[in-house]
């Protein structure tokens, strides 16, 4: 049996979705649940990207002590030096670099001939092997690069301290076939491969990420690089709950092991899901809600006398649970904290206490809490921003009917500690109290998306509202839960619109680039 690393890059190539914008806090808590998942490497960001982005993967590399922490760079000493200064507390701290190898990269988006590109690479690996310990370099665009020229520079970037390669498909444009004969060529004619690992990063435009990540271990990668539930930029990165559960179920065909705590794969995704506001596809493999739905009667019919007849993959596996009830109205603070330990969380005891209070609150609304429920009290808890000006929520009330005209009445209090009301109308309830926090507040706003969902179910399950808008130009994305539809889209806006100043106190200083 292979041993294969995964190579998570949810926080950084993940988090570059359209419209995805975490916090330190939020990327923290999903760093934690990585770590508890498995993964070998976790990418936490790109340093030199923006100050708020050096300051979360510095948090991160603190942090983390049982996965090794990695921050992207490009080619530059500035980018290397940031980094470093990023991750220098790090367990394992570890960096990786990249450089455009293609034809099309190389000379319309670099303006560098082949010769340039080679002698940047290495000088740029040469230069951070004198701090780093472990250093991974990309050839952007691999896939559609020349493969001699691939074999030139990935042997000169191996003697020059290189301990990984990573040969992406940066654009999702290959092929299994030819991206496991890509890697074929590489084993057999660069002569100091023997030197690093080799590792693959697959893009999914056309739908072939996890195929080509398998053609890829098939042919002698011993580290994959993917994200939870397949985000990203444009069609996504290789999704990698679907990579590790092809190689458990297919032990047969693909004799590799991973680290990975399968059980931990629903919670990830969840997590995930949540905070960055991408809902995960009901029919998507692994984790979608239909995954182990059966709804033709053959089927149903099959799975009741044998489950193996139409599921492969039992529920268990990947952590879906049947959500029984774990506490009630009259669980004591212990109870509460002996779960919320089962659950991996670690809490302040200022936390923990404000944890409580809310499943009380919960307890008195809802009848059955479950561990649906507390998953979603303790993400908001963990990933509350505190010390950052803010608009709060002090009372709404809404008024409509099917004869009547929306309105909406709103107070809140300001930034600077003002408090303010007003009321306005919309042509439903939800528009009526946007049109009405929007009045209230200074910053320019454009709604761009807004979306409703239920945590569990029933009909007294919490629910969970998302929100995408611009705020004075920039994108930003807010989330909220309750147990009122409209209480979580109030807060779901106010929350999108706090990130301005969340970003105001992180930001301080941007980087040299």
């Amino acid at each position: 049996m292979v041993h294969v690393n995964i190579f998570d890059t949810t926080l950084r190539d993940g988090e570059q979705s359209p419209g995805v914008n975490l916090n330190q806090l939020e990327k923290l808590e999903i760093a934690r649940q990585l770590e508890r998942f498995g993964v070998n490497i976790m990418e936490a960001g790109f340093p030199a990207s923006s100050q708020g982005d050096f300051e979360a993967v510095r948090a991160i590399a603190r942090t983390i002590k049982n996965s090794s922490v990695t921050g992207l760079a490009r080619a530059t000493k500035s980018d290397i030096d940031i980094a470093w200064d990023a991750l220098k507390d790090a367990a394992e701290p570890r960096l990786h670099v990249f450089i455009a190898t293609s034809p099309i990269h190389m000379k319309y988006k670099l303006m560098k001939t082949p010769e340039e590109v080679i002698n940047t690479a290495v000088d740029m690996v040469r230069y951070a092997k004198q701090r780093f310990p472990h250093i991974e370099w990309s050839a952007e665009d691999a896939s559609r690069s020349d493969l001699d020229f691939l074999v030139k520079i990935i042997t000169k970037v191996i003697d020059a301290g290189a301990t990984v390669i990573n040969l992406p498909d940066t654009v999702g444009y290959t092929t299994p076939e030819e991206y496991g004969r890509m890697f074929r060529y590489i084993r057999d004619n660069v002569p100091n491969i023997h030197k690093a690992a080799l590792s693959c990063h697959c893009h999914d435009d056309l739908g072939m990420a996890v195929a080509n990540t398998l053609a890829a271990i098939e042919n002698g990668v011993t580290q994959v690089e993917g994200t939870i539930n397949g985000i990203g930029e444009r069609a996504g990165n290789a999704s990698l709950e679907e990579v590790a559960v092809a190689l458990n179920i297919r032990k047969d065909k693909y004799p590799y092991t991973t680290n990975l705590v399968l059980k931990e794969i629903k919670r990830t995704s969840d997590l995930v899901s949540r905070l960055t506001g991408m809902i995960v596809p009901p029919n998507k493999a692994v984790v979608g809600r239909n995954a182990f739905a059966h709804e033709s009667g053959i089927h149903q019919d099959g799975v009741l006398k044998n489950a193996q007849t139409y599921e492969i993959i039992t529920p268990e596996l990947v952590g879906v649970t049947s959500n029984d009830l774990v506490l009630g109205k009259h669980s004591g603070r212990h109870a509460f904290k002996d779960k919320i330990d089962q659950l991996g969380y670690t809490l302040s005891p200022e936390k923990l206490a404000e944890a409580f209070t809310a499943f009380k609150l919960l307890t008195d609304r809802k009848k059955e809490v479950t561990d649906e429920d507390l998953y979603t009290i303790l993400t908001d808890i963990q990933t509350a921003t505190i010390d950052v000006k803010k608009y709060e929520l002090v009372a709404f009330q809404v008024q409509y009917g099917s004869a009547n005209l929306p309105t909406a009445t709103v107070a809140l209090t300001t930034p600077e500690g003002n408090k303010v009301e007003t009321a306005r109308t919309g042509s439903g309830s939800v528009e009526a109290l946007m049109n009405t926090l929007e009045a209230l507040i200074e910053e320019e706003i454009h709604l761009t998306d807004f979306r409703l969902s239920s945590v569990g179910q029933g009909r007294d399950a919490l629910a969970e509202a998302h929100v995408k808008m611009t705020v004075n130009g920039s994108s930003f994305s807010g989330r909220a839960s309750a147990q009122d539809v409209l209480e979580a889209s109030a807060k779901s806006f106010l929350n999108a619109v706090n990130r301005v100043y969340y970003n105001q106190k992180a930001v301080v200083q941007e980087p040299a680039l």
